[in-house]
């Protein structure tokens, strides 16, 4: 979007783990605020309507009937811990969460160049997303030392599921039905 500018490209204005985002880790996308594009994102134009808000969580009015349905549907990046991470977030502060994100973003990539014989790079950026730090330490280590490449991906994605399992989270995106069209309420 013209004149969006953010200082902090790790985590985005709405709470997406920009981080931990494969388009982002593949150099497709300059992060929220990072350059032109979120051409149409709502919240965006909302920042800038109020002075510039480098996150939505600093705003009097978060959450705000925009958040309404944004969760619902996943796109590259899962969108379903977004209230966590701004929890999280707001709990530590931004240096912290930032230290946070950044040993998973290196926690992440261990796992998809240790561990991923080309199947799991969803599920390993998944889990990097809704699982902690701890959990994602104890999958990688699981891996560690295995000959295999298929070794090390099964053992770390056994780690992941029962990690999952045990928060009840399920480690998929999830994607619009064929013909729903996105509304305001899916933005």
């Amino acid at each position: 979007m013209k004149n969006f500018r953010r200082t902090d490209l790790t985590f985005s204005l709405c709470g997406l783990n920009c981080l931990l985002c494969p388009m982002r880790m593949g150099g497709h996308c300059p992060g929220c605020g990072g350059g032109e594009g979120n051409q149409s994102c709502a919240l965006a134009r909302c920042s800038l309507e109020r002075g510039g808000l480098e996150y939505c969580a600093s705003c009097p009015d978060y959450p705000c009937p925009r958040y309404s349905g944004l969760d619902r549907y996943d796109s590259f990046i899962t969108h379903q811990g977004r209230a966590d991470s701004i929890r999280r977030f707001q709990e530590i502060g931004p240096a912290a969460y930032r230290r946070e994100l950044e040993e998973k973003a290196a926690l992440l990539q261990r796992l998809l160049l240790r561990c991923n014989a080309g199947r799991r790079k969803t599920f390993f950026t998944v889990a990097a997303n809704l699982l902690g730090l701890e959990e994602l330490r104890a999958a990688a280590e699981a891996a560690d030392g295995l000959p295999a490449v298929q070794e090390r991906e099964r053992r770390a994605a056994e780690a992941l599921e029962k990690a999952a399992r045990d928060r009840g989270v399920e480690l998929k995106l999830r994607r619009r039905p064929p013909g729903k069209k996105k509304n305001s309420e899916d933005t």
